[in-house]
């Protein structure tokens, strides 16, 4: 491949920085930032340079802010302890590593701020269960909700009844249909999904040295950031002409495990030179794994790549197996974002309508680092134990 001697242009539109959890100052243009990439550009070199890089912009086109930008004061701190308000997570399930760091990112941070959680939900990823939750959770009188829509039009009702209830909203990636922030919602936090697409992209561009037959197995649902995950890694697999998608088949859920690996069974059986298999996050990935080991594949010769960093996928990762990196999320930063923006609904001081996280390449080289930093713990003695 080509090195690619710099990124002048797009470095000077996304305004790189070394900040941790800092987005870009300038407006982002993924688009923009996608061409100036030369086709065949060396990944390795790619994924340096845009590094700490925020590309996607909000549900509704907003720009990202920095989640360095996000504090409250010591004297705002003690204003929210003394108001004794309680709060509440609902989430589209809590099961997985992000969803736990979610939980605990979101509730330690608000215990430091003098706020007690007083509910955590799990909807099975089904909008009818979630708009159920709510409702229970209402009956609790919570003063705050963080929550992220599994269908934001499905929900948005039940959204609403807590907003005209005075329940300080805070929302993960996606935002009910009609919402307006600042007005029906303090601010959506959300990992850079764009960049989690590419950045899973680039790495699936190194593992087959440019040159190969790849299967996608997206998300089939109106889920803004999944979607975005998608087009971010579409977008970044089209500057290597070498590499071309054969195959692609959506999956809805719940059972996004078994529906993946159903998919992925198919795409390997109608397209047997498939040597990628992208999936869009974790755990239809362990679908994908589940796959290729029931047709035989062997890990040289079938690469897989997605987005975020679960215990499953990253044994694979350590033991050299079918999985050769992630663009992961920061979900205990963003947990934690999330909460002191709670705060900021609390005493009515201004936040931003859109907040995101850069995206975290994983490969198992810097695989126990990457998960403390994005889980904010060590990583499990499985996967410790798998690298060795």
């Amino acid at each position: 491949m080509k090195r690619l001697p710099v990124l002048a242009a797009a470095v000077a539109l996304i305004a790189l920085n070394t900040g941790s959890g800092r987005a870009a100052d300038a407006p982002q243009d993924s688009a923009a930032i996608i061409q100036q990439i030369k086709n065949d550009a060396d990944p390795a070199t790619v994924l340096q340079q845009i590094k700490n890089a925020v590309f996607s912009t909000g549900p509704n086109g907003e720009t990202a802010a920095s989640a360095d930008s996000v504090q409250l004061t010591p004297e705002e701190i003690s204003k929210i302890a003394a108001m004794h308000v309680t709060a509440a997570i609902s989430l589209q399930y809590t099961s997985t590593e992000w969803a736990q760091a979610q939980i605990r990112g979101v509730t330690n941070q608000l215990k430091k701020m003098g706020v007690q959680v007083v509910a955590v939900t799990d909807a099975g990823f089904k909008a009818e269960t979630q708009v159920s939750d709510i409702e229970t959770i209402l009956t609790r009188k919570p003063k705050i909700i963080v929550s992220i829509p599994v269908d934001p039009s499905a929900t948005a009702d039940a959204f609403r009844r807590a907003a005209a209830g005075g329940v300080k909203l805070v929302f993960m990636d996606n935002v009910p249909k009609g919402f307006v922030p600042g007005k029906d919602y303090i601010s959506d936090v959300s990992a850079d999904n764009y960049g989690n697409g590419v950045v899973s992209g680039l790495l699936m561009a190194k593992a087959l040295h440019g040159k190969g037959e790849i299967g996608l197995i997206y998300h089939g649902a109106d889920f803004f950031v999944t979607r975005q995950r998608y087009e971010g890694f579409k977008a970044i697999i089209a500057k290597y002409p070498g590499i071309k998608i054969v195959a692609e088949q959506g999956i809805a859920g719940p059972d996004f495990t078994g529906d993946a690996e159903k998919a992925a069974s198919a795409i390997l059986t109608s397209h047997p030179k498939v040597n990628g298999l992208w999936a869009v996050w974790d755990v239809p990935a362990e679908g994908v794994l589940s796959a290729a080991r029931a047709a035989g594949r062997d890990p040289s010769g079938l690469a897989v790549t997605t987005c975020d960093l679960g215990a499953n996928i990253a044994i694979d990762m350590a033991q050299d197996g079918y999985v050769k990196g992630t663009g992961s999320q920061w979900p205990i930063r963003q947990a934690e974002t999330e909460a002191i923006l709670a705060g900021y609904g609390l005493i009515g001081k201004e936040a931003p309508a859109y907040v995101a996280l850069p995206a975290v390449p994983v490969t198992k080289e810097n695989i126990l680092a990457a998960w403390k930093q994005v889980h904010g713990i060590e990583a499990p003695d499985l996967v410790k134990k798998a690298l060795q």
